[in-house]
């Protein structure tokens, strides 16, 4: 490194690109940085006057692989551990809309999450486990509607009210169009299902959050920070936009919104993020669509650790990269948590290395002492900066996506700007500007880790029989009129949401309705158009 202060001052900048400065004082932070207090407008400072003083955040790591039975079993391992709520991982099949023995799914079965395919698969799924006190969140999108319908039914064969159930489920299709691709239908009817959620849930299902926007994936797909804010707050005016256009109130289902950031290496920027976050958003809410609730206005969200700075090479180091990213989600003041696993970028994780990553959250929860102060971090000049920019920055994004016609208009720009920032990364990485420790630095020879989870190979040809097996039990005339009466729905304006309900309590399949939602709506084809 050169012994010239210029030089090595031009080494520092932001994950955008901004240069920073060797020390941030008084006169670097804005007037609208005015700090305020935690549980207030802006909610710079959080969304609750305790912070994780009062509650701690939901502890809520993501699984699910192979059977509904299999799954359950590490459920309740992680529950016996000191998990305080589930998320639930979703094989490609499900989350595409396909049943087991579809020609389509062969391969792809349990591997990457958990295959449910009917009623008898979501009542596995959940064998033992007390729906009306744990919170579920449940990683979902295109077949979301499907999903939820399926944990209300579950919930009502085992006597527990739709009224009394919590949880998430991720419903925001939009960035799977620009940025990670398990969609199904064209926008419109995506949206449509999404409103038939929030209008259901409403009325249904109080305390579930109806969508969990997410900028995870758009930044797992190589976005900056201030992009992981824009495109996601711009997602989320989208929602809004939709629902107000379907008739219902803003402050009728804003306060079920909730959202689901990355927790990135950098400590100090995604503080900054999350406050910046709240912040222009309560703005937005309050300003561009007349919300008065307070609960529309407080952006509540999950953050998992980054999966895609694990690395395969030196494994035991993502233990630390974990570490530090959630000690920014819990500083940033989250309100759960996901930390991935030492072992994910080689398999699925062992029970070893899943208790490892809880055991991460629960040493910050318990031992750190960074629970105990709300926005600690709060009136720091670099942070305060830092979010006053990320802001600045996030809200120039939003205006440019508006002046396109917003996020369904703007698919192909976001996608653009993604492309061209995990370029500049990776070039980074490949020029030694930047470290990556274990993989272009420090480099050490050394045999892959040995007992990787492994997902039994026989499990698609056991689901397979097992989806066959529920066709042939079931009244086959009671869930034909069933799934007759959610292509009615869908062809017409009526809510989709209690005919899915129907459907799935008569041993309907996620496939076969997916095939007549497909018949409906037809498939999205995507245009690349920058």
């Amino acid at each position: 490194m050169s012994d010239n202060p210029r030089e090595r001052d031009a080494l520092f900048s932001t994950s955008w690109g901004a240069p920073l400065a060797r020390v941030y004082g008084a006169g670097d932070v804005s007037g609208k940085g005015v700090l305020g207090a935690p549980g207030e407008f802006p909610y710079t400072r959080g969304v609750h006057p305790t912070g994780h003083r009062g509650r701690l955040w939901t502890m809520r790591q993501y699984a699910g692989f192979g059977s509904a039975a299999e799954t359950n079993k590490r459920y309740r391992f992680l529950l016996d551990q000191g998990q305080t709520g589930l998320s639930v991982a979703f094989d490609l099949p499900t989350q595409m809309g396909y049943d087991p023995d579809a020609a389509i799914a062969h391969g792809e079965v349990g591997k990457v999450g958990v295959s449910i395919a009917s009623m008898e698969d979501m009542q596995d799924l959940f064998e033992g486990i007390p729906l009306d006190r744990v919170s579920t969140s449940m990683t979902i999108n295109a077949t979301a509607s499907i999903l939820l319908a399926l944990y209300v039914a579950v919930a009502k064969r085992h006597g527990v009210p739709a009224s009394t159930l919590s949880g998430t489920v991720q419903n925001d299709v939009l960035k799977e169009y620009i940025a990670r691709g398990t969609y199904i239908f064209p926008p419109a009817p995506s949206m449509r299902l999404i409103t038939d959620i929030f209008a259901y849930c409403k009325d249904e299902v109080p305390r579930w959050n109806t969508i969990s926007i997410s900028g995870y994936h758009v930044r797992e797909a190589g976005c900056t920070a201030v992009q992981e804010v824009a495109f996601t707050l711009a997602n989320a005016i989208a929602y809004v936009q939709a629902a107000v256009e379907a008739g219902l109130a803003v402050d009728a289902f804003a306060p079920q919104l909730s959202f689901f950031f990355n927790a990135h290496n950098n400590l100090l920027e995604e503080v900054a993020k999350f406050r910046a976050a709240r912040r222009l958003w309560a703005r937005i809410m309050r300003d561009r669509f007349r919300a008065r609730d307070p609960r529309s206005l407080a952006l509540r969200f999950h953050a998992q650790t980054a999966g895609s700075m694990l690395t395969a090479q030196q494994p035991e180091n993502n233990i630390v990269r974990v570490a530090i990213q959630a000690l920014a989600a819990v500083l940033g003041g989250c309100q759960s948590l996901h930390t991935n696993s030492m072992d994910e970028a080689l398999a699925l994780p062992t029970e070893k290395s899943v208790r490892v990553a809880l055991r991460t959250q629960q040493v910050l929860a318990y031992e750190s002492g960074v629970a105990d102060t709300v926005d600690a971090l709060g009136g720091s000049f670099a942070v305060e900066r830092l979010t006053d920019d990320i802001e600045g920055e996030a809200e120039a994004y939003i205006r440019k996506i508006d002046e396109l016609g917003g996020s369904v208009a703007a698919i192909g720009f976001m996608q653009k700007e993604i492309q061209d920032a995990a370029y500049r990364y990776q070039r980074e990485v490949e020029d030694k500007r930047r470290t990556v420790v274990g993989v272009n630095d420090f480099v050490t020879d050394e045999a892959a880790p040995a007992n990787l989870f492994q997902v039994d190979a026989g499990i698609g040809e056991a689901l397979r029989e097992r989806v066959a097996r529920v066709r042939k039990r079931r009244d086959a005339d009671h869930a034909a009129r069933a799934l007759d009466a959610v292509e009615r729905a869908a062809r017409g304006r009526e809510n989709v949401m209690p005919r899915l309900v129907e459907a799935v309590e008569a041993s309907v399949t996620l496939g076969e309705i997916c095939g007549r939602l497909r018949g409906v709506f037809g498939t999205h084809q995507p245009s690349v158009t920058f």
